[in-house]
């Protein structure tokens, strides 16, 4: 072997590995949501610097798939989100930080290589929870809770005010977009590919529905139709996960996910 090649693989030896750091995600109250529903309920909240061992474990190793047969954690912090039993979606939720102890394993390391499944964990503490929503979590939940309830009455009532017109409308931007951004299709497309290449897919899973509350919380007292709603769920959904993936996408991606130039005439016009 030449030198240059000693010189290299001395070099890979000694390089520092980065620390793995392992999620898991709860409700406000700390419980684990599937150890509360197999009626043995574990409250990280209530064991920070403890070790916890799993209360029922399994006996077939991670293919045993009881209600909660083991503790189940993430290093994609966002994927946390994904298979907690947390329902109906809600914010807050509470996030851990734990490390795995004793036998460790997985479903598969190929499709599953963030996750990791254990019958023992220490609770190291408690973080921040915004990150299981994307780096951009805050500013998704700032969509969420101020600018969604603020016009979801709004889409509404330009689609009952002109179903017709917006159906037309909402089919052009689905399918063609504009001169200065693509189609909705194309970009709902692209947010999802790029949520799973960057692991946040149960993040933008967890966004929408976060969305489409926050629409039927707008509307519960109003007369909106179906149509009007399920039109205000497309805008809600988009604009929040355009919040999601603000420092990725540019313009032309990002005003088709928000729909820029889809309100009705009348409402632009009033603008």
């Amino acid at each position: 072997m030449s030198s240059s090649g000693r010189s290299h693989t001395f070099t890979e030896a000694r390089m520092p590995r980065k620390p793995v750091t392992w999620y898991i995600a709860t409700p406000a109250d700390g419980v684990i949501e599937m150890s509360r529903q197999a009626g043995t309920p574990v409250n990280l909240a209530a064991s920070v610097g403890q070790v916890v061992d799993h209360p029922k474990p399994c006996v077939n190793l991670w293919f045993d798939e009881g209600p909660f047969s083991y503790f189940r954690m993430v290093k994609r912090v966002g994927e946390v989100l994904e298979d907690t039993s947390i329902w109906p979606v809600t914010w807050p939720v509470r996030l851990w930080i734990v490390e795995p102890l004793g036998e460790t394993g997985n479903w598969s390391p190929r499709h599953y290589p963030y996750r990791l499944l254990s019958h023992q964990i220490r609770v190291i503490e408690e973080t921040d929870a915004h990150p299981a929503l994307g780096p951009c979590g805050r500013d998704v939940l700032n969509v969420v809770q101020q600018e969604i309830p603020e016009q979801a009455a709004r889409w509404a009532a330009d689609w009952d005010a002109d179903p017709e017109g917006m159906r037309e409308r909402k089919w052009s931007w689905e399918q063609c977009g504009g001169p200065t951004c693509g189609s909705g299709r194309w970009a709902d497309s692209l947010a999802v590919a790029v949520s799973h290449n960057r692991r946040e897919s149960a993040a933008q899973t967890w966004i929408e529905h976060l969305a489409r509350n926050a629409v039927d919380q707008a509307l519960a007292d109003t007369d909106a139709s179906m149509m009007a709603r399920c039109y205000a769920y497309s805008r809600a959904t988009g604009h929040a996960v355009a919040a999601q993936h603000q420092n990725r996408f540019d313009a032309y991606v990002m005003d088709a996910l928000r729909g820029v130039g889809l309100g009705s005439p009348a409402s632009a016009a009033v603008a």
